[in-house]
């Protein structure tokens, strides 16, 4: 069994998720990498396609599930205060 690691949902601050351990350290260093550390910040879509290269092929073959892990860092680093978002339409940035 792949090691998990315990993640947040700043939508759901009672509660915690297991997750691929490799999978979330390559996706978030990649994010803080692209992340701008000001608003007006980055939209998701943007966020998407600026990690999808460099993402290691082993662990996100042909970038494939990287939506979704895009979004479950975004709202563990919210819910850990290091990034930040506006209201609808999203945009992300760094805090810390």
């Amino acid at each position: 069994m792949a090691d998990k690691i315990e993640v947040l949902n700043v939508g759901q601050p009672s509660k915690t998720y297991r997750v691929d351990a490799a999978k979330y350290t390559e996706m978030r260093e990649r994010m803080l990498d692209v992340l701008p550390d000001a608003p007006p910040g980055m939209t998701v879509a943007n966020v998407i396609d600026a990690v999808r290269p460099s993402l290691s092929d082993t662990l996100f073959p042909q970038g494939e599930t990287c939506g979704w892990w895009v979004k479950c860092v975004q709202l563990d680093l919210e819910a850990k205060g290091i990034i930040a978002r506006t209201p609808a339409p999203v945009r992300l940035w760094r805090v810390q």
